[in-house]
């Protein structure tokens, strides 16, 4: 259950780099150069791929902080007049999947004593 909560962690991960990447880019006329002028839309979630690598080290402090960055980006991003379920449903996959790491944690202690 770990590794393919690792693994659906990782690739959410990648496919939101990406559609961040490649979102505004025809904004800026297409092609490399726009994605290259898009590039800072995708920054913020550069930050994404650092807890993945924290979750992967450190379970229980990154199923926290994982949870805790789940729920900001749920809020920010629906919390506007616009509400997009698809949106919704992704940002609260993430917290969900931070809550299902901080259970293997305890979990796995809990089996330890």
């Amino acid at each position: 259950m770990r590794i393919i909560a690792q693994i659906l962690l990782l690739l959410i991960t990648i496919i939101v780099f990406i559609f961040a990447l490649l979102s505004g880019s025809e904004g800026y006329g297409g092609g490399f150069m726009g994605i290259v002028k898009n590039s800072p839309n995708s920054l913020p979630w550069l930050l994404l791929f650092g807890l993945n690598y924290l979750v992967w080290k450190k379970e229980l402090l990154g199923g926290i902080i994982l949870t805790v960055f789940g729920v900001f980006i749920s809020w920010f991003f629906n919390s506007g007049e616009i509400f997009n379920i698809e949106v919704f449903f992704l940002t609260s996959f993430i917290t969900l999947i931070g809550l299902f790491f901080i259970y293997l944690n305890l979990n796995d202690r809990r089996k330890k004593i």
